[in-house]
């Protein structure tokens, strides 16, 4: 049951004190469950994200859930699933029952911007770990860029781009292991 707290404790705190919804929460799951926990290894967490992004809901609760189970099963993912989601229920409800109280008032809408310029920096620092962490040789360099040509020049689907993109690396990879 210490184990099931600490997965609840670890996922409230980041869902609590982050701002800016999934991307800006990755930075702080890595520190968190990699680097101070043990949890899972860089790449695990690498492929929690990727697996979280695909799949339908939230990227950081995917990713808590994925931890939880990881460490602690079906309990260990219901515990981080819960950790991670009872600040923003608590928050929203809080904030929604008074945002048309202050909402006008300029200090906050100030506040506002400013938390906007955060969420940008902790999305562009999970960007450059991930990039350290995935990308290894120029294949993954030109996945990068023509996925990111694509996601921003198009309405082309981010599932079709994922799929593309594993099927690139899978048969760039057994084309280079057949003719070694």
């Amino acid at each position: 049951m210490k184990e099931l707290l600490e997965l609840f404790g670890v996922f409230f705190r980041i869902g609590a004190f982050t701002f800016g919804g999934g991307y800006a929460m990755l930075p702080i799951i890595q520190r968190e469950v990699v680097e101070k926990r043990g949890w899972a290894s860089d790449e695990e967490v690498i492929d929690y994200y990727a697996i979280g992004q695909s799949t339908p809901g939230i990227i950081a609760v995917n990713t808590a859930t994925f931890i939880g189970f990881k460490n602690k099963g079906i309990m260990g993912a219901i515990f981080a699933t819960l950790g991670m989601i009872s600040p923003s229920l608590v928050i929203i409800t809080i904030i929604a029952s008074s945002f048309m109280h202050f909402k006008d008032i300029q200090i906050v809408q100030h506040a506002f911007a400013g938390i906007r310029v955060a969420v940008v920096a902790l999305v562009v620092n999970a960007v450059v770990r991930m990039w350290k962490t995935t990308v290894k040789d120029s294949l993954g360099v030109i996945l990068f860029i023509l996925a990111f040509l694509v996601v921003t020049l198009t309405q082309i689907s981010p599932i079709i781009i994922i799929l593309v993109s594993a099927t690139t690396g899978i048969v760039v990879t057994y084309r280079k292991a057949v003719n070694r």
